[in-house]
């Protein structure tokens, strides 16, 4: 196989062309070249996705059996169509990595691959689905724009050329979002810990590396394929989480159940401040069926903890990224709260 990997720096990306050099494929990545680290043995093309010039320049490198795109998160639809366009005649499959966010149902209800998705043009600026500064509804502007995303591709590799990953949360070695890693430190901490909701409530982050496997499996593919990739539903549990991080960290920590009601009273943002606690209907009840009988497959949880943790103990560190600074509650509001449950 020779591949294009769109981005192929860090975390997902680079866990795509680690996979497929292990594999023994042919490998070119393209990215600005301005954040992370290139991985040996993959060929480097340095270019922006928002100029034309560098597509064109990229697709003269090719042809390739198959691109695999990570990094079109905070591209507008018409920029994935604009590039998937030029690469058409170049590129033999096309594997976009979207999100479960791009469903009209996320996260109030459970969710196939079936499920409706949002509206959102192929041809769509990044100004589409934007909403004023004071609105306080639901706020689907980031769906909507990976929904569109997700047409452009399909538009110009739709004719059974094309698939369509959507996984929620990716956890692993190098994530830069922080959410596994401030859960590592503050058991590290150790202390009371808050630990939120419900300790049997299911949750399903995928690891970094099953999800780039996958992804290398379809690149191989034929037809059109739409798969969601979580881990299953109930095999995982917050307090199986949580537990896994005090034994990975050696923590004599003691975690502290406290109810929803509690922490929304608190006024404790869901998905941030407590990183993966949310208490949508929906949040962690999505159906990945296809994406197991598809060959899928999503190693235990409790893996992927110890893995990050080693991996930060060798003194690595994540690309810097602005999600980083909104995770974690301040040690002052958590003793607060603590303090009402005790």
């Amino acid at each position: 196989m020779r591949i294009l990997v769109m981005g192929g720096g860090w975390f997902l990306g680079r866990a795509v062309v680690s996979g497929a050099l292990a594999r023994g494929w042919e490998v070119t990545t393209f990215s600005r070249g301005k954040s992370g680290v290139p991985v040996a043995g993959a060929a480097a093309v340095h270019g922006d996705r928002e100029r034309p010039e560098d597509i064109a320049r990229l697709a003269a490198h090719g042809p390739f059996d198959a691109v695999v795109d990570t990094s079109a998160s905070e591209l507008a639809p018409r920029r994935v169509l604009a590039g998937a366009q030029v690469l058409a005649p170049f590129v033999g499959r096309y594997v976009y990595v979207s999100t479960v966010s791009a469903y009209r149902g996320w996260p109030d209800e459970p969710l196939s691959a079936d499920s409706e998705v949002l509206d959102g043009p192929a041809d769509a600026d990044a100004d589409y689905g934007r909403l004023p500064d004071d609105w306080t509804g639901p706020d689907y502007y980031y769906g909507r724009q990976k929904a569109g995303a997700e047409r452009a591709v399909l538009r110009m590799f739709g004719d059974g050329r094309a698939s369509v990953l959507r996984p929620g949360v990716i956890l692993g070695p190098g994530e830069y979002v922080g959410r596994l890693p401030w859960w590592l430190r503050r058991a590290e901490r150790g202390g009371d810990i808050m630990a939120p909701g419900d300790p049997g409530r299911t949750v399903q982050p995928a690891d970094v590396r099953d999800v780039a496997e996958f992804a290398l499996d379809q690149a191989t593919q034929t037809g059109l394929q739409v798969h969601n990739v979580t881990a299953p539903v109930g095999r995982e549990t917050m307090a199986g989480f949580l537990d896994a991080c005090l034994r990975t960290t050696g923590s004599t920590g003691t975690l502290v159940w406290t109810p929803d009601e509690v922490l929304i009273g608190a006024g404790v943002r869901q998905w941030t401040e407590i990183p993966l606690w949310r208490t949508h209907a929906g949040a962690w009840a999505i159906d990945s069926s296809t994406a197991f009988a598809a060959g899928f497959r999503s190693r235990p949880l409790a893996e992927t903890v110890a893995d990050t943790w080693a991996w930060l103990q060798e003194g690595n560190l994540p690309v810097p990224h602005p999600r980083w600074a909104e995770h974690g509650i301040a040690p002052e509001k958590e003793l607060r709260i603590l303090e009402r449950v005790s």
